[in-house]
């Protein structure tokens, strides 16, 4: 029997479409140690369930003789599977079709994935590899990139955005990326920026290299542009389905809880022996959260940037929370700039999807200097501010120790609509440490003293006993309990269930004014 010439010719077209710019591109994409578009779609989404949208879409640009270099699918694979069972939509530009470059044409298949992810609720996952905007098509290609972050902006708070560049993502490019919520970038194969080494040299005379301008380790350590770095592409598969597992499916849902195995009522004796006997010795605030959180489990956001703040997602009782807490052993958990851009970012995206907020404090102060001042620690340290103020969502708040200043108020203190405050027996809540105050306080005193030396001593014990605990901010309501710190696990979700339906909202505005 002979087979049907219109099904002959669509599986043509089909295997046309599979094998993107042809054999030998896609030999080079893996010599180069990167997976081809369509292989990075199919190890992302649940196996079977990847469903492709415009497949056999080609550009219509017929300058410099492109129309005669017409490739099935021009350059992005897109389309809906599931992460988990959940739909997502994915789109995923493909180096291997004229180096992944935007055109007109699959510029429009990714606003249409994009459309349809607002529609259906649902996120939407961009696998970036591309060269930048198609040359030959000239505005018709900026146009599309223009389309595309409107669409970035609209579905922000909306929809979850998670963005993975393996591979270029240069000049106008960048900013699609840079305005969705997380950036996962790959060691050594993964670069980023508005302007290249060359263009620098040209213009500014300096030489740097690709990695060194805008690889992962750059972007994550230093610029703090990215908030994941991946060893290499199936880890950075496996942390975007990670990410997915902590989110809801848009700004109307809750996020997604699971069964959990961990006692809620495990009280954890550790926690008692955590908090050093001296206030200036340092601790890893993280050996807290991973003693209180479900099964010690704990995926950080910008691990590598701004290390004086931890912020990421876990689970307590198998609800996601976020987590924020000053870490004592970088800067002595100091506030500046870079920190409080990293957790203002945070919460407002916890807040944006129905995330409870724990913080856990010790915060010394915001960091003093010049550097500071000149960068506008003023303003970036009101972005923290403004972001905890904002936020609807369960907050709830432990003192493990300092809380001083201005920084006690900015770290969802009870004064900024926080839910639930408790303290552990080691906090101290004060306008400043006892050294600063008696300097102050007792400056004529001291000055006066038959033995300053001594006579500061015992001004600065005395003030500890007075005011380094918890006990006078409990008295005024500021703190709901003062609490045995292994018992912290069990107070926290507690106030959590009771917290589960909590409604609270913002005057109507169109919207605020960040401090930018």
């Amino acid at each position: 029997m002979t087979e049907d010439p219109k099904l002959v010719q669509l599986r043509e077209r089909k295997a046309q479409a599979l094998m993107g710019g042809g054999k030998e591109r896609i030999e080079a994409q893996h010599a180069a140690g990167k997976l081809t578009a369509r292989e990075r779609v199919l190890l992302l989404l649940d196996r079977g369930s990847f469903q492709e949208f415009g497949v056999f879409v080609t550009h219509r640009c017929s300058d410099f003789g492109m129309d005669s270099r017409k490739v099935v699918g021009d350059g992005v694979v897109a389309g809906q599977g599931t992460v988990d069972g959940r739909l997502v939509f994915v789109f995923a530009q493909d180096f291997t079709v004229f180096g992944g470059t935007l055109s007109e044409a699959n510029a429009a298949k990714i606003c249409r994935i994009m459309d349809l992810a607002m529609e259906n609720g649902a996120p939407v996952i961009g696998l970036n590899d591309s060269g930048g905007a198609r040359i030959q098509e000239g505005v018709a290609s900026l146009g599309g990139y223009a389309d595309i972050f409107l669409r970035n902006t609209l579905a922000s708070g909306v929809i979850p955005q998670i963005s993975a560049i393996l591979g270029p993502c240069a000049g106008g490019a960048v900013y699609s990326p840079a305005i969705t919520d997380f950036i996962i970038m790959v060691d050594g194969t993964s670069h980023m920026f508005v302007t290249g080494p060359d263009v620098i040299k040209s213009v500014t005379n300096e030489q740097v290299t690709f990695e060194q301008l805008g690889g992962a380790k750059t972007h994550n350590e230093v610029s703090g542009v990215a908030h994941f770095l991946a060893s290499d592409e199936p880890d950075c598969i496996r942390m975007i389905r990670e990410i997915i597992s902590y989110i809801p499916q848009n700004n109307m849902e809750d996020p997604p809880r699971m069964e959990s195995t961990d006692d809620p009522n495990r009280r954890d004796p550790r926690l008692d022996d955590m908090i050093p006997d001296s206030p200036n010795k340092p601790y890893d605030v993280i050996e807290i959260i991973r003693a209180v959180v479900d099964d010690g489990r704990f995926l950080e956001v910008q691990q590598f940037y701004a290390k004086n703040i931890v912020v990421g997602f876990a689970r307590l009782d198998g609800r996601p929370v976020g987590i924020v807490a000053n870490q004592p052993k970088v800067l002595a958990g100091t506030l500046d700039i870079n920190s409080s851009i990293k957790g203002a970012r945070f919460v407002r995206f916890c807040d944006a999807f129905n995330i409870p907020i724990i913080t856990f404090e010790d915060v010394p102060w915001f960091l003093p200097g010049t550097t500071q001042e000149y960068g506008g620690i003023i303003k970036h340290g009101a972005k923290l501010l403004y972001a905890y103020c904002e936020a609807t969502v369960p907050k709830i708040t432990v003192i493990v120790r300092k809380a001083y200043g201005g920084a006690y108020d900015v770290m969802s203190s009870k004064h900024i609509r926080a839910d639930y405050n408790v303290a552990w027996p080691s906090a101290e809540l004060a306008v400043m440490g006892a050294e600063g105050a008696v300097n102050i306080v007792y400056r004529r005193e001291l000055a006066k003293a038959d033995d300053p030396q001594q006579a500061r001593k015992d001004r600065v014990d005395e003030y500890n006993r007075r005011f380094a605990n918890p006990y006078i901010a409990a008295e005024m309501g500021y703190i709901d309990d003062v609490i045995e710190p292994r018992d912290t696990r069990p107070e926290v979700i507690r106030a959590l269930r009771m917290l589960e339906n909590k409604r609270q909202t913002c005057p109507p505005r169109k919207h605020g004014n960040l401090p930018l």
